[in-house]
């Protein structure tokens, strides 16, 4: 395969995730008014899936009180709105030069390796249902493909790069 295509694969592949990143950036800052509309669009749903509304009737009065008395605590969910835009500015570079920056890549693999078992240890401690456990792992599901298909393309450049001479010692 022509290294031109697998460059515009990667490219795409990796757009992927930084698109995700950046909506999960944005989309953490005004999470009252987000969990209140889905709330509602809930609301014709509420017979079929009792669990997943009562959840989501939980999440909003715990926004909405925590808000109300403790306002401090939300800037934490700010400050991981600002870590998924950061992280979605990190793929910058392998958007640029996946080759050199393949690290980037590689980092991300690990991260959404890393989703598994924090959701499964820390969702139960933090009394997360298992339904939204299984939401919390979709994350991981959804980024480490795109990211595997960038990154076996980016090793498949490397393989027919030809390799750096090495220096003759005098």
């Amino acid at each position: 395969m022509d290294v031109e295509v697998r460059l515009r694969r990667i490219r795409r592949w990796l757009w992927v995730v930084v698109v995700g990143l950046f909506l999960s950036g944005v989309t953490a800052f005004p999470l009252e008014p987000e969990v209140r509309w889905l709330l509602r669009a809930l609301d014709p749903f509420a017979g079929q899936f009792p669990a997943l509304v009562a959840w989501i009737e939980r999440v909003h009065t715990g926004l909405v009180e925590t808000g109300e008395r403790y306002p401090f605590m939300l800037y934490g969910t700010d400050w991981l709105a600002f870590a998924h835009l950061v992280l979605a500015v990190a793929f910058w570079g392998p958007l640029r030069d996946p080759v050199r920056n393949v690290w980037v890549v590689q980092v991300g693999m690990i991260a959404c390796a890393g989703i598994v078992p924090l959701a499964l240890i820390c969702g139960p401690v933090r009394d997360i249902p298992w339904f939204w456990t299984l939401v919390d792992l979709s994350f991981a599901v959804g980024a480490f493909p795109p990211l595997w298909f960038a990154y076996r393309h980016i090793r498949a450049i490397e393989a027919t790069a030809p390799a750096p001479a090495t220096p003759v010692a005098a």
